[in-house]
């Protein structure tokens, strides 16, 4: 019989694609979104275990405003710190895997060179606080089976993301000033969800131990960097994205100013990690596009 996987937070960005790459593995995949699951309610949880028995869970479902949790620390907290805990001790239960994914915020973002798995973390936001809350209380309930993916800057067909915002704003703005101080490695969704499948199986067949993996794209660039390169896929000219600094948009949340992640744990395990991030956007832009044209009034879709 075929393990039975659960995808929580399925209907977004990320979730949407894993769902759909498991669809093409030997595994039978429930998909849960957050009305049929609200991960921080146990009894929920308990009868979502009792009922479908999966041997993987994948926690997809996150607060991620980050800004709107400056102010709402407690309502972020629930689902990113008091939901993966649930979700933790019911695998513990029942003997099954959980994959949680995570996010570069957990760190201070004043690094000079990449971030390996066990960098100290030091959250600068309420974001970052929730979500570090959530990876300990996965790494300590489930210190054998528990397995916590940080990501960064992902974008993807399935959802409101950057790129698709800059496709928009290319056909209404002149010019763009994009913030050129802050480091990271945009991640297509479609390239995480395939090391995230990559990496349940490595679970369960042992080959994989358990602890943090960064799941983010090769390389590196700034948000101006990586708006210039939208630029160039939609034959539009780069020099019409100025560089600006972070002052210039103050935001509630800190955002990091460096977030490269470094990937030992994914090729210790014999899984490759993800390709540099420009073969990334080049293949998944036709979909971002196809996806975005439709919204865009008098843009040929």
């Amino acid at each position: 019989m075929s393990p039975r996987w659960l995808v929580t937070g399925a209907a977004g960005m990320l979730g949407q694609d894993l769902v759909a790459a498991l669809a093409h593995e030997d595994v039978t995949a429930v998909a849960a979104d957050r009305t049929a699951l609200d991960i921080a309610d146990p009894g929920r949880v308990r009868e979502m275990f009792a009922a479908h028995r999966p041997a993987v869970v994948v926690n997809c479902a996150a607060w991620t405003a980050v800004d709107d949790a400056e102010s709402q620390e407690d309502a972020a907290l629930r689902i990113n710190g008091t939901g993966p805990a649930v979700l933790a001790a019911a695998c513990r239960e029942h003997g099954a895997v959980l994959l949680h994914v995570s996010t570069d915020y957990v760190f201070a973002g004043d690094a000079a060179l990449p971030y390996p798995e066990d960098a100290p973390t030091a959250p600068r936001s309420a974001y970052g606080r929730t979500k570090l809350a959530g990876e300990r209380a996965v790494l300590e309930t489930l210190p054998d089976t528990g397995y916590v993916v940080r990501t960064a800057w992902l974008y993807g067909a399935g959802g409101a993301n950057f790129v698709r915002t800059m496709i928009r704003l290319e056909g209404i703005k002149d010019t763009l000033d994009v913030v050129d101080d802050q480091r990271g490695q945009p991640t297509w969704t479609v390239d995480l969800a395939a090391r995230l499948v990559r990496l349940g199986q490595a679970a369960l067949d042992g080959t994989a131990p358990a602890g943090v993996y960064h799941g983010t794209s090769a390389g590196g660039t700034t948000w101006c960097g990586f708006t210039r390169e939208i630029f160039r896929l939609l034959g539009a000219d780069p020099a019409r994205v100025r560089p600006t600094t972070s002052d210039a948009y103050p935001r509630p949340a800190p955002r990091p100013a460096y977030s490269v992640l470094a990937h030992h744990r994914f090729a210790a395990a014999g899984i490759e990690p993800i390709r540099d991030w420009r073969a990334a956007l080049d293949e998944a832009f036709p979909a971002l596009l196809a996806a975005e044209r439709p919204l865009i009034s008098g843009r040929p879709g």
